[in-house]
């Protein structure tokens, strides 16, 4: 499995987020939380769904599951002039991203995750950048079918 490499201009979000961890996974609290009033976001980009990290600077050195990072449940939009009530903002800055895909379950993913960080990782050139990372989740996004496709987005930048 080899990423595709591209350079993504700053985004803009609007979603919810909570802290979590890999032990004290809250993700489907999240979107059940932000599905219901995703509509009421303004000025949104595309109809895709955006699953967003925000790790700690030290969070991939020694890493420990039960290290606590932020989660967003998010769309993206042109302007954050509008947001509802119970949403917030976040700004990813413009860089340097790996897009491998993945196929199959949600459930399957730390499948994909494990490969990207053990293996792919460090036989590349590249070092994992302090930005947001993120998964987009488009039209073939199915959740638990065997036939979804979603992207992850991992930021790079050269060792």
């Amino acid at each position: 499995m080899q990423p595709r490499f591209e350079t993504l201009p700053e985004k803009k979000f609007i979603g919810r987020h909570l802290t979590m961890s890999y032990t004290d996974n809250k993700t489907g609290e999240l979107w059940r939380g932000f599905m219901p009033k995703r509509r009421e976001i303004a000025n949104t980009i595309g109809t895709e769904l955006y699953s967003i990290e925000v790790y700690p600077e030290d969070f991939f050195i020694g890493f420990n599951p039960a290290a606590q990072f932020e989660k967003w449940a998010a769309v993206e939009v042109s302007s954050v002039a509008s947001v509802p009530e119970g949403m917030e903002t976040l700004l990813s800055p413009a860089g340097l991203y790996a897009v491998f895909v993945h196929y199959g379950p949600a459930s399957t993913g730390p499948v994909t995750f494990r490969y990207i960080f053990t293996e792919w990782l460090p036989s590349s050139a590249y070092v994992v950048d302090q930005r947001p990372h993120f998964a987009i989740m488009g039209e073939k996004y199915k959740s638990d079918s065997a036939d979804s496709e979603e992207e992850i987005w991992i930021p790079v930048r050269a060792k």
